[in-house]
């Protein structure tokens, strides 16, 4: 009787029973099943340590939504079709199958939200590569609706085949992507939903300027008198007629593209021969954007009304512009 134990295996004997010597294709034989022990204990590892980080950092990203960067995409029915009943195991299902066909190496994970909202984990691969756990996709997917919102894709080519996926299983004909995109998802989906009137995030927030621009107003001296009187009322009245009397969605920057000619009233301008359009691009950034332009006219920045390039976004849903001629 023999006794064989490796070290590089959890502790774990063999006992081969004769009196038969060692022979080389025996070792061989031996050495070759060990090592397959080895890879099914560190596959079985590596398959919980993907269920884990599934499981795990689906809490945490719901919890701290503010960290990703989110874009909205609008799906559309087409020309003649009826809205459908909505199933939400089957859209998983369908969600999950067209996204395995097309590609080898690719886990989908889901976890189901409030108001009928279901967030999906998508960590990428490629055909030689397993999904990548560390950089993950999430998609938030409101039922019955056509309206849904994706953190950023670390590969742009699987884009198309998202869009794909999220319009097969939730019964639409075509998707397009939103000139929307902002880190707090409450906000984007008071936008594209019309509920302006609610509170939104404020991680890591300061006072919004408008209130700021009050207390002034409180603790400024008694003696002082207000000549303009009448004019900081209608500021105040145009000011809650554009914005409203309740807190704005929380964006952080809006882009506008100008492309546009010169134009001029003097002949032989030589920006006025220019067939070639002047390009421009003007970016407005704040922490709260929308609450930062309410208070410009009432701290006399600006006049007002504002332009409706400024007041249009959330009613357009849009923080990204193109300005060409007509």
């Amino acid at each position: 009787m023999f006794l064989l134990q490796c070290s590089f295996l959890p502790p774990l004997s063999f006992l081969i029973f004769g009196s038969f010597p060692l022979c080389p294709s025996f070792l061989f034989y031996f050495f070759k099943m060990s090592t397959l022990l080895v890879k099914k204990q560190q596959s079985v590892g590596q398959i919980f340590w993907v269920r884990f980080m599934a499981l795990s950092l689906f809490p945490y990203t719901q919890f701290h939504r503010h960290r990703k960067v989110w874009d909205v995409f609008q799906m559309s029915k087409g020309p003649g079709e009826d809205i459908d009943l909505f199933d939400m195991e089957q859209f998983k299902s369908s969600f999950k199958k067209i996204l395995q066909r097309a590609l080898k190496n690719v886990m989908v994970s889901f976890r189901d939200a409030e108001e009928n909202a279901v967030w999906i984990r998508i960590a990428w691969g490629t055909q030689y590569r397993k999904p990548n756990q560390y950089k993950p996709v999430y998609v938030v997917y409101y039922s019955q609706t056509p309206y849904a919102f994706t953190s950023s894709c670390p590969l742009r080519s699987n884009i198309p085949l998202l869009g794909q996926a999220l319009t097969v299983a939730s019964n639409h004909h075509k998707i397009v992507k939103m000139d929307l995109r902002s880190r707090y998802l409450d906000s984007l989906k008071a936008i594209v939903f019309k509920q302006y009137n609610q509170t939104f995030e404020t991680y890591n927030s300061t006072t919004p300027l408008q209130e700021k621009s009050l207390e002034l107003d409180i603790h400024m001296d008694s003696r002082i008198i207000h000549e303009n009187r009448i004019e900081k009322e209608r500021v105040q009245r145009v000011t809650q007629e554009t914005f409203g009397d309740y807190s704005q969605p929380r964006l952080e920057f809006a882009q506008y593209k100008l492309e546009t000619k010169f134009k001029s009233d003097f002949n032989g301008d030589i920006l006025a021969e220019r067939k070639e359009p002047l390009r421009c691009l003007i970016k407005f950034s704040s922490p709260h954007l929308l609450e930062a332009l309410k208070s410009l006219a009432p701290a006399g920045i600006a006049d007002a009304p504002l332009s409706p390039l400024l007041t249009c976004i959330p009613n357009k849903g849009m923080n990204y512009f193109k300005i060409k001629d007509k």
